[in-house]
């Protein structure tokens, strides 16, 4: 692995006169065959000396000695001022950062390779926590958890640094989320709708739709004024070359930053990979504007956290996960917000993934994530296995923003479908027993198929807000119950295709999110007609045939 700019460091040396006096230490504790425990005492009388008879430009304050180096962990004594997450420069230009802040001594992980570092060597303190590049040069790059480029692009130039870590904005600097962030995706947009500022859990079994649901959101914020960061965690990278191409295939790469932390990267930098994208997406909330951040999936996140807190010699606690893993990531989605208008509106959502293991929603990660962001979207193995997809179980996901964060005219006609679903999937219990069923109870059972069916979508094609309303509404209306549930689909693009060519007005006021008493009396008149039309034309296909 590369290791980071040397625009990030700063020292009050010169880095010429950290390598010199680090050869020479190293030579004199060779030399005198000197351990490398030496005590702290001991190596700050021998670095004065060192100082003083070569008369080097560095303060012994920040500089300490290696006691130990193995699986990518420093064990470093000294350094009494180094700061949580500072960065520390090694002799063979590779740098660490400080997390354990011991009595005697720093536990310092790598940021690239140990080899050429041994028990004994000098480490210099940079005065500079980790940061990442963030502004307008990141926009259509995929970058690597230090905001590298590793898209075979130029080098990411820009004059401006985030940290990684950063307080996030108090109450008082808030607004209620409220503002829809459309996702293009029926089922979510209707039933668990999504708010700038908002954090909202996507979770699931592997490999049932998790990162579609992502992407889609990604693709479908095209000309919406919201950029994108996804963070891709611990996953291979023919998966993340396949979704970058996706994303590139739809035009969301003009607007997305990739940040990848690969399978076969170190821990430390799985760990970085979404402090450093929230930093990104933080740049864009506090500039006015909107930013959408994924991370994929913080399960692995939290298992390379693990990973580094064992190493660190960190005391183990439930699943072996430290006892701060909660904190870990509530310190990460407690940066989305909606900012006031005081400090320029902007906004910051989360999607953050959570694996979970034969539908285990209580394991430790998932109920921590649960209880940290604002609802969540609950995949189902058996939906998927079904062939419903999205596999989204309306009845275990749920938006803790609920209709404050839909449109208008979305909240109109969608107020009764979670119910509509739900009654649905009861009453099939009953008609699976052969029981003789009344006139209602067959119509109930009727729509609720075929809600179901237009609930169905196929990945990476996200709707606009006013084809999802008028297909929910043609649904939850029963415009759609004499119609043979094989067609529903035929329909559904029918439909977009006869309501763009013949009532393009009221389209675009859909699409706006507007619900007027106007709207309410023309949408039904013409989903009556397109009914009709869509009917004669599948006669006169049918006599043609």
């Amino acid at each position: 692995m590369s290791q980071q700019p040397d625009d990030l460091l700063q020292t009050s040396g010169t880095l010429s006169d950290f390598e010199a006096i680090a050869r020479e230490y190293r030579y004199e504790i060779k030399s005198q065959e000197l351990e490398a425990s030496l005590n702290t005492g001991d190596y700050v009388s021998r670095l004065e000396k060192l100082i003083q008879e070569r008369h080097f430009n560095i303060e012994t304050k920040k500089v300490g000695i290696v006691q130990h180096i193995g699986d990518g962990i420093a064990t470093v004594s000294g350094l009494q001022e180094a700061m949580v997450n500072e960065l520390l420069l090694f002799p063979n230009g590779v740098y660490g950062m400080a997390l354990n802040l011991e009595e005697n001594s720093i536990g310092c992980v790598l940021l690239g390779r140990e080899e050429g570092i041994v028990a004994g060597d000098l480490v210099q303190g940079t005065g500079r926590v980790v940061e990442v590049p963030v502004g307008a040069a990141l926009v259509g790059r995929v970058v690597n958890a230090l905001g590298q480029s590793i898209d075979d692009g130029e080098p990411i130039r820009t004059d401006k640094y985030r940290p990684i870590e950063s307080d996030a904005p108090m109450v008082i600097d808030r607004q209620p989320v409220q503002e829809p962030l459309q996702t293009g995706i029926k089922t979510i947009d209707a039933v668990i709708p999504l708010g700038r500022g908002q954090r909202e859990l996507i979770i699931g079994d592997r490999q049932i739709g998790k990162t579609t649901i992502a992407v889609d959101t990604v693709i479908n914020q095209r000309n919406s004024g919201v950029h994108c960061i996804y963070v891709c965690i611990g996953q291979k990278m023919n998966a993340v070359a396949r979704m970058v191409n996706t994303l590139r295939q739809n035009g969301a790469m003009a607007y997305t930053t990739v940040v990848v932390a690969g399978a076969d990267e170190p821990a430390v930098m799985l760990y970085l990979a979404p402090y450093a994208g929230c930093a990104m997406a933080e740049e864009i909330m506090y500039n006015g504007g909107h930013a959408l951040i994924v991370y994929d999936d913080l399960s692995k996140h939290a298992m390379a956290y693990r990973e580094l807190s064992l190493l660190l010699r960190r005391p183990p606690g439930r699943e072996a996960y430290p006892g701060d893993i909660f904190y870990l990531h509530s310190r990460l989605l407690e940066r989305a917000a909606k900012l006031n208008n005081t400090l320029g509106g902007g906004s910051l959502t989360a999607l953050p993934i959570v694996e979970t293991q034969a539908g285990n929603m209580s394991a430790y990660i998932p109920t921590n994530l649960i209880s940290i962001t604002d609802g969540q979207i609950y995949l189902s193995p058996s939906l998927f296995q079904q062939d419903i997809k999205p596999a989204i179980d309306v009845g275990l996901s749920v938006s803790r923003v609920g209709g404050a964060a839909q449109s208008r005219a979305m909240r109109a006609v969608s107020r009764h479908l979670k119910l509509d679903i739900s009654q649905y999937l009861e009453l099939q219990i009953f008609a699976r027993f052969g029981t003789e069923l009344d006139a209602d109870t067959r119509q109930k059972l009727n729509r609720g198929q075929r809600v179901r069916e237009v609930l169905r979508q196929p990945q990476n094609r996200p709707l606009s807000l006013a084809q999802q309303v008028v297909i929910i509404f043609a649904a939850s209306e029963g415009f759609l119950d004499d119609l043979p549930l094989t067609e529903v689909r035929q329909f559904e693009q029918y439909l977009f295709e006869y309501m763009g060519a013949h009532h393009q007005m009221l389209m675009n006021e859909l699409e706006r999110g507007q619900w007027s008493r106007s709207t309410r009396d023309e949408l039904p008149e013409a989903m009556r007609k397109c009914v009709e039309a869509y009917q004669k034309a599948q006669e006169e296909a049918l006599s043609n045939g």
